[in-house]
């Protein structure tokens, strides 16, 4: 038996890419014979780097709310953020209120449910507000004592990454937290998120990276305001202080302010989501008047109306395994389309199959398997999928030629023969006339 607790075995276990192999060897065999089956398995997966638990980050927080009697949203606010068990511990990180470590700390990201059916059935289209959704990195822009912190979506701190921000500190007061999108902007134009994508995976942003592809703030929410949480107050009424706020900003500062549009009949909201590709966004955010700010992904106050996708008929050419409960079967797929006689690569996706239809497609691969390269397996061209995408734009990154945003599998088109799907100049012929990241409706 061992009497060590959890968080000294971690600290041992860091400790322990230090040493050398012997070491390390008699380390692991002395815990090993010591710990259960249960402490054994937790221990894997903590040296490894692997450890994961199948349950929603929602469900873990309503338990952890019930173990510990705070409040589902308080504790998620609490759980945002870089902390790890090295620089905090679970005393500190749920029951106290360090104001040091709650000073760079984002909100609960609000996110929208894609409309379903008519758009007429969310009700009096005097009840909403629009704005278009802006093709980007959703983030938070916090101010607090003097200091900046850019947060993104997927809760990395990515303030280092653009410099531009700090030109907020001392120009929009302390105690502010704004919800907006960063967007590649120059000249009064909105650039292709495919340039933006030239600054996502920089360590360092260089002076050239710097005027090519300058980037602003559009905002689109106020979520804290004179160091007041303003969450629970009506949307129209944050949007308020937040246009005040824009409009009294320095005009310099890379600050824009997302539109908000009110319409008469739902036609007209039509008319205006079929203007997304000339503003160049995905659709539309339909946000009710009189919603406050919630956490996670709620129906009823917050819709998106994206424009309809592309798509195209593309065959199957490469699998690789899938990762959590999918990882002993192969759907992660690659797929080609036609050029010449050759199937040419252009695309990567790994959604859209129900789970009866993935297990399929894995038990054919593995009997049709012509190479291996590593975890990657390729195949017998035989089968045909329509691909969806959000958007296109030209390419020199890859082999096709051509970039899609956000593809996935729209169905398995067991109708169609390999020689039936598109050709990669169906596909090309799809790019708008501006080469922007976008869908022509």
């Amino acid at each position: 038996a061992s009497d060590k607790s959890l968080s000294q075995i971690i600290i041992e276990l860091i400790e322990l890419r230090k040493k050398d192999d012997e070491e390390k060897k008699a380390y692991l065999q002395e815990n090993w014979l010591k710990l259960n089956y249960y402490e054994r398995f937790v221990f894997n997966k903590i040296m490894t780097g692997g450890f994961r638990i199948g349950v929603s980050q929602k469900l873990m927080t309503r338990a952890l709310s019930q173990a510990t009697g705070i409040d589902q949203d308080i504790l998620a606010h609490k759980l945002m953020g870089s902390w790890t068990g090295e620089n905090t511990t679970f005393q500190e990180l749920v029951y106290e209120d360090n104001e040091v470590a709650m000073r760079g700390k984002p909100y609960p990201f609000y996110l929208a449910y894609a409309v379903e059916g008519e758009v007429a059935t969310l009700g009096d289209v005097q009840d909403w507000s629009a704005e278009h959704k802006w093709d980007g990195i959703r983030s938070q822009t916090i101010l607090r004592a003097g200091e900046l912190f850019v947060w993104s979506r997927g809760e990395e701190l990515v303030t280092d990454k653009y410099p531009e921000f700090q030109q907020f500190v001392g120009a929009i007061p302390d105690g502010t937290v704004i919800d907006g999108e960063i967007l590649p902007y120059k000249d009064g134009e909105i650039l292709n998120f495919n340039d933006l994508q030239t600054r996502i995976g920089r360590k360092t942003v260089g002076k050239k990276l710097l005027s090519d592809v300058p980037v602003v703030i559009v905002a689109y929410d106020l979520l804290e305001w004179e160091g007041k949480d303003i969450r629970e107050l009506p949307f129209q009424e944050r949007r308020a202080l937040l246009d005040k706020l824009v409009s009294d900003a320095n005009p310099e500062l890379p600050l824009l302010l997302s539109e908000t549009m009110h319409f008469s009949s739902w036609e007209e909201v039509a008319k205006e989501r079929a203007k997304s590709s000339e503003r160049k966004s995905e659709g539309l955010m339909l946000k009710r008047k009189d919603s406050p700010y919630l956490v996670g992904r709620k129906k009823g106050d917050w819709w998106k109306w994206k424009v309809d996708p592309f798509s195209v008929d593309a065959v199957l050419t490469y699998a690789m395994r899938g990762h959590g409960r999918r990882a002993n079967l192969y759907t992660d797929y690659t797929f080609g389309l036609w050029q010449d006689g050759e199937l040419v690569t252009f695309a990567k996706a790994y959604s859209g199959l129900t789970d009866a239809e993935f297990r399929q497609v894995d038990a054919w691969i593995k009997k049709n398997t012509l190479e291996r390269f590593g975890p990657v397996r390729s195949v017998t061209p035989h089968h045909v999928f329509e691909i969806a995408f959000e958007g296109i734009a030209p390419s020199k990154r890859h082999k096709s030629g051509v970039a899609t945003r956000f593809p996935r599998i729209i169905r398995w088109r067991k109708d169609k023969p390999i020689e039936e799907a598109n050709t990669l100049d169906d596909l090309k012929a799809l790019i708008p006339a501006d080469g922007s990241f976008l869908n022509d409706e």
